[in-house]
């Protein structure tokens, strides 16, 4: 009776309709993440392959031209899409894992507890990222795995902060004051009826996240703290490009290019769902 009580309460809520112009964003966004997984067959050269044919302009045989060592523009921006997306997902991932067990525990627990949870949030939250960065980046190294986990740190006392937010608001619902009320367990209230229904915010959440964590990047590697070469990211490739703006525009414009389109996608995304939901109510 407690899951027919709990349907019933949740199909009173008004339903959200995602407009088809929603989705173009999406569909934008996953065009890109696709091209730059799929770089090894899409990329004309080894991005590592060097020629003699430094700083050409983009041509039929160089999409973007090469730089200063004569390597393909165009492949080193696909690879080096590769290694982004991957550190932004990485990072987002672990941002919304771990900022999902604070924000619900300090939001469940009340008290004491909650207080010295959100805190902590601000404290770090005060502190520069860039400076944690350097600090953990120093301690631990910097490869693509290891800068997902710093990242995805650091992104982690916002999305908190969020959780815990969503999460004070649903428990104020009627559905889960029947859920209590017909003695469902707390692993119930939390994974089958509170987590569901806070889903909007926390999707939205990592939208910001992942473009957070493409413009973190971006800003570790143009101070020197990102992957080490050969290897680039987006990031790294601005670095480099930013020193030799003067001999290749290109050199630059095509990996920032990426980034801000990436970034301004992301955020498109996470404003169009999230303005469905407030529009929607509650």
């Amino acid at each position: 009776m407690a899951d027919t009580l709990t349907l019933a309460l949740r199909s009173a809520r008004p339903r959200r309709r995602i407009a088809f112009a929603s989705w173009i964003p999406v569909a934008l966004l996953a065009l890109i993440v696709l091209i730059c997984v799929l770089a090894p067959l899409l990329a004309p050269y080894d991005p590592a392959a060097q020629s003699s044919d430094r700083f050409a302009g983009p041509s039929a045989a160089h999409l973007f031209g090469t730089d200063e060592l004569g390597r393909d523009l165009f492949s080193r921006v696909l690879y080096g899409g590769q290694l982004t997306v991957f550190i932004a997902g990485g990072a987002t991932l672990v941002a919304m894992v771990l900022g999902i067990a604070w924000g619900m525990a300090a939001a469940f627990a009340r008290g004491w507890v909650d207080e010295i949870l959100m805190r902590l949030a601000d404290t770090v939250m005060a502190i520069p990222q860039i400076l944690f960065a350097l600090v953990f980046i120093s301690a631990f190294g910097a490869d693509p795995v290891k800068l997902a986990v710093i990242i995805g740190v650091l992104l982690t006392p916002t999305t908190a902060r969020l959780v815990r937010s969503s999460v004070l608001s649903e428990l104020q619902e009627d559905y889960f004051t029947a859920a209590v009320a017909f003695g469902s367990t707390r692993r119930r209230l939390l994974f089958a009826e509170v987590l569901p229904n806070a889903k909007g915010p926390i999707v939205v959440q990592a939208a910001i996240n992942a473009a957070n964590a493409i413009l973190l990047e971006a800003s570790m590697s143009f101070v020197g703290l990102g992957i080490a070469p050969p290897e680039a990211t987006w990031g790294t490739l601005v670095q480099q490009g930013y020193q030799k703006m003067y001999q290749s525009i290109g050199y630059v414009l095509f990996p920032a290019l990426f980034i801000f389109v990436t970034i301004w996608l992301l955020n498109v995304l996470a404003d169009q769902f999230g303005g469905d939901r407030k529009g929607r109510g509650r």
